[in-house]
């Protein structure tokens, strides 16, 4: 009696797997009923699979695979791709698309990336990064248009500002001339630390984010000083001050009755010769005479050698063809020389034009003579002025 009641209990353990098989199947899969006899209890699921006729899908890693999201429950979300049971996103890979999760349902189909084929439990590791991501840029620019504010995490300060992290694990940038004046003068207190701010940029293609705090902080002086750069007009000179030292350009502020603005002076914009090391030549503080040059997108800037005289100005009447001049050599590359002849004008002695016996050193001053002149383009070509005779061999 015993021993047939521990028969049936092993047959209901079976038809009831056997039901679970066929309700997954009723998802979309297809499967083949089998007329083999089940003369012994099937021990793995890979044999009560074989006993079903269903054919079940393999995997390989970093393979890229469509599924329906079957559970999300306890930190995990479970999405039914065709193998032997659910594959799971869970613990770092749920973490890295928490912020994502809450837009995702049961039913909801999406396209994953296989982490590991299959772990010490049988289960397929699976990662949404991809949708995330995806999903992330849009967020961003849904925001960048209706102007909603959000949350970012204080990361690390650099010269230009303070690099954060948003939403779905995406870092961002925010200028130090979008910070307020609340934490302009101590913006280390922003660091591990929950941000309010407003979506500035959003550009994909050089995967950027930018963000203002400003515009959450000071919304009303921020009106008033786009109100006042669409009045400033283009062409205007201003004594400014330096409030930033960058490798590509320097900070400056201007006063405009009560309101200041902020703008950029690029290194390209600071002399008519070639500049390295802005640091070297100026200081926070530095009181300069600037010329607004553009204000495109609200953004001020401006220039310091278009104050100066332009040397290329008249250069073909001091510089015509064939004219013998030194100059002294600048910079070398493979493919030559620059010679400074004057300051803001350089040319070029191309390698073709070099001798076995041409050594050029840094600072040494040459013999050159103008070969051909580009003034729409600012180039000029040199040739070099030979001081021995060649030889000529009978």
């Amino acid at each position: 009696m015993k021993k047939e009641k521990k028969t049936e209990k092993k047959g209901k353990i079976l038809v009831k797997k056997e039901k679970e098989i066929k309700k997954k199947v009723g998802k979309g899969r297809t499967a083949t009923k089998t007329t083999k006899k089940i003369e012994t209890e099937p021990k793995t699921m890979d044999e009560l699979l074989s006993l079903s006729g269903l054919e079940v899908r393999t995997f390989k890693k970093g393979e890229l695979v469509k599924g329906l999201i079957t559970g999300i429950k306890n930190k995990a979300i479970y999405i039914d791709v065709g193998g032997k049971t659910d594959g799971i996103v869970t613990d770092k890979e749920f973490m890295a698309v928490k912020d994502y999760v809450g837009s995702l349902n049961v039913g909801d189909e999406v396209e994953v990336r296989v982490q590991t084929v299959e772990n010490d439990k049988g289960q397929t590791i699976l990662s949404l990064k991809g949708a995330a991501v995806g999903f992330g840029w849009d967020f961003f620019e849904e925001k960048m248009k209706t102007g909603e504010e959000i949350e970012v995490f204080g990361r690390e300060l650099n010269r230009g500002g303070l690099v954060v992290v948003a939403s779905f694990g995406f870092l961002g940038f925010i200028p130090g001339s979008q910070i307020g004046s609340g934490y302009d003068h101590d913006p280390e207190r922003m660091l591990r630390k929950k941000v309010k701010v407003k979506v500035l940029e959003v550009d994909k293609e050089k995967n950027r984010l930018v963000f203002s705090e400003r515009l959450v902080s000071e919304p009303d002086r921020v009106e008033e000083e786009e109100k006042m750069i669409e009045e400033i007009k283009v062409g205007k000179e201003f004594e400014a001050a330096v409030v930033r030292v960058e490798p590509f350009g320097i900070f400056v502020k201007v006063s405009l009755d009560k309101l200041t603005l902020e703008g950029l002076v690029h290194i390209s914009e600071i002399s008519w010769e070639k500049v390295d090391n802005l640091s070297g030549i100026f200081k926070v503080g530095d009181q300069i005479r600037t010329l607004l040059i553009s204000k495109e997108e609200g953004r001020l800037q401006f220039s310091v050698k278009r104050l100066l005289p332009d040397p290329w100005k008249g250069i073909d009447k001091r510089y015509p063809k064939d004219r013998e001049i030194e100059g002294e050599v600048v910079r070398l590359a493979n493919f030559g020389a620059l010679v400074r002849l004057e300051a803001g004008v350089e040319g070029l002695v191309h390698v073709s034009k070099f001798t076995p016996e041409t050594k050029m050193v840094l600072g040494d001053k040459i013999r050159v003579y103008i070969e051909s002149l580009d003034v729409e383009r600012r180039k000029i070509s040199l040739g070099l002025v030979l001081t021995q005779k060649p030889l000529i061999y009978k």
